[in-house]
């Protein structure tokens, strides 16, 4: 009987011995409950919506290949959906997040459990809410440790801290939302930034703000996540520089710099080493906007304080970037490269079956119940996506018909100059459900061509179910017979976010191995709520393997409510 019980105590060991792929991976189990929370900043106190009563969120942590479950349940009178936004979903687009693009809201009082694999993915993502303005609040960071054993492709750091830069306003986000709706206008700027949802001191307001604690001597892996609504922002630490080695948990050559520049929903991994002498830095997070389109132009305030600082030291400042710094965030983002190692390799598409040309900009469309008779709206290709009140992915897996048309178009019906003065007779866009068909294991470019309609801006585009590598950008109009010649093919930057550059393009290419209905989108969510969307349809491979499998059981169903956008 003892040898038998040793054996039994023994056996974990020994599977680990004989079988090592079998414990490389586990199951994470996370539960996410929906609740209002009071909350007090800029010295006004409102409800927000939150995760578990805290903003940001809760952080999840797993490990390459790792199963993950997370049980959401909604307690708050608004539908709720969460994207994890990053998360490459093979075969499991039912638990992608986007509302009514692959399931139907949760509503009040209901649950849905989220089953995804981070197949091999590691570093830094994020989840936020993924209907109407929710992820505001509702957000927090993913994080993705490398398989047991493995190390970074980089020096070990000592410590690792979660850094998550957001927006704030005094305003009730929904009220704002639904009252920029009513009158067909842009909405309310918000009112703050946050550092780990912290303002730090303002004018007539005292606060603390966020404190990065460092001891003399460590170096610390930053994991920047910029989960805020609207706004491209700068990052800085007073007296210190950042060593960059990941851009949206894709593993990127390391470089040095003082400034970090971030767009919504894209993560930065940076090494800080604490070198400087005890005392107290300042951390600073400032907008950019290099265009005449307005902005929350506060500045968000953290410190950095070393072990041994002494009470009531002064703060080391430092300067932020002009607001308009195009020079820094093109400094920043040609520096971006894919480490393209043995291990860690760029698998760019030398081939492309599917060349197309996106075209997004604002426009103007008549709204009769709308304050002016008009509404600004936001386009692809001179079409303004309508959201559906079916799911797409269920509407694709039935073949429901009259949910959507899959006849987006590869090009823009009426090709002009898109980054001209001139400005055209008409601001009039198309509306439609129209989605675009991809065969399984396609490959496909994407030149995303911004305009100078009504006004020129960037646009950090998100594009769901796929990593993609970002081959060339440029100013102006892009020359299909000059431009491809000075792509990078053999080390561009693997995101899942980019920016497009105001009045110029930003080139993309990925290969379209995931079935399902994938999102593409503007992630500056005013753009997104006035259409700037659309969605491809990758049909099934060969087998199983290649196949979307049934939706689950517990799928929730839709009904419709008023923060559907």
């Amino acid at each position: 009987m003892r040898e038998m019980v040793c054996l039994v105590r023994a056996m974990p060991v020994l599977v680990a011995f004989i079988f090592p792929a079998l414990v490389q991976s586990a199951v994470q189990h996370y539960n996410f409950t929906v609740v209002m929370k009071n909350t007090t900043k800029l010295c006004s106190t409102k409800s927000i919506v939150t995760i578990n009563g805290k903003f940001p969120g809760p952080t999840l942590y797993a490990r390459e290949d790792d199963n993950v479950l997370v049980r959401v349940t909604n307690q708050v009178q608004y539908n709720i959906t969460i994207h994890w936004h990053g998360v490459r979903q093979l075969r499991t687009g039912w638990y992608d997040g986007p509302a009514y693009i692959t399931q139907c809201p949760i509503q009040p009082g209901q649950d849905f459990v989220y089953n995804f694999t981070l197949t091999r993915q590691r570093g830094t993502l994020l989840w936020h809410a993924h209907i109407s303005w929710l992820r505001a609040t509702v957000n927090g960071a993913i994080v993705i440790l490398p398989k047991r054993g493995v190390p970074y492709p980089f020096p070990k750091p000592d410590k690792e801290k979660v850094i998550v830069l957001g927006e704030w306003w005094k305003a009730d986000v929904e009220a704002v939302v639904k009252q920029a709706t009513q009158f067909g206008l842009p909405p309310n700027l918000s009112d703050a930034h946050t550092i780990n949802g912290r303002t730090g001191p303002v004018t007539n307001c005292p606060s603390h703000g966020f404190t990065l604690h460092v001891e003399s001597g460590k170096t610390y892996l930053l994991r920047i996540i910029n989960a805020a609504v609207n706004d491209q922002l700068f990052f800085k630490i007073a007296g210190h520089n950042f060593t960059v080695v990941e851009a949206d948990a894709s593993y990127t050559k390391p470089f040095v710099t003082d400034t970090i520049f971030t767009g919504p929903g894209q993560t930065t991994n940076a090494l800080l080493t604490a070198d400087k002498g005890i005392g107290k830095y300042l951390i600073a997070i400032s907008p950019f906007m290099d265009t005449i389109v307005p902005v929350d132009n506060a500045t968000g305030i953290g410190f950095l304080r070393y072990k041994g600082t002494v009470a009531f030291s002064p703060t080391a400042l430092t300067n932020t970037p002009a607001i308009n710094a195009t020079a820094v965030t093109n400094t920043f983002l040609d520096r971006i490269r894919s480490l393209n190692s043995n291990k860690y390799p760029a698998n760019v598409p030398l081939t492309v079956d599917h060349s197309l040309m996106f075209v997004i900009g604002v426009g103007i469309n008549p709204c009769a119940t709308c304050v002016n008779g008009t509404k600004t709206v936001a386009a692809i290709n001179n079409v303004s996506f309508v959201m559906p009140t079916t799911n797409l992915l269920q509407a694709h897996y039935y073949n429901i018909g009259g949910v959507f048309t899959d006849d987006f178009p590869a090009n823009p019906p009426t090709p002009f100059n898109y980054t001209g003065s001139a400005q055209p007779s008409n601001f009039q866009t198309t509306n439609g459900t129209r989605l675009y068909r991809l065969a399984y294991n396609s490959t496909v470019q994407i030149v995303l061509q911004g305009t100078t309609i009504i006004a020129p801006e960037s646009h950090p585009t998100h594009l769901h179910g796929f990593n993609f590598y970002a081959v060339g950008k440029g100013l102006g109009n892009f020359d299909p017979n000059k431009d491809p010649e000075k792509f990078n093919l053999f080390d561009p930057v693997e995101r899942n976010t980019i920016g497009v550059p105001t009045g110029g393009w930003t080139a993309i290419r990925f290969r379209a191995d995931n079935p399902g209905v994938w999102f593409l989108h503007c992630h500056l969510e005013v753009h997104t709520t006035w259409g700037l969307k659309m969605a491809f349809v990758v049909d099934n491979g060969e087998g199983p393997n290649e196949s979307l499998p049934p939706p689950p059981s517990d799928l929730p169903k839709c009904y419709i409510q008023s923060n559907k956008l």
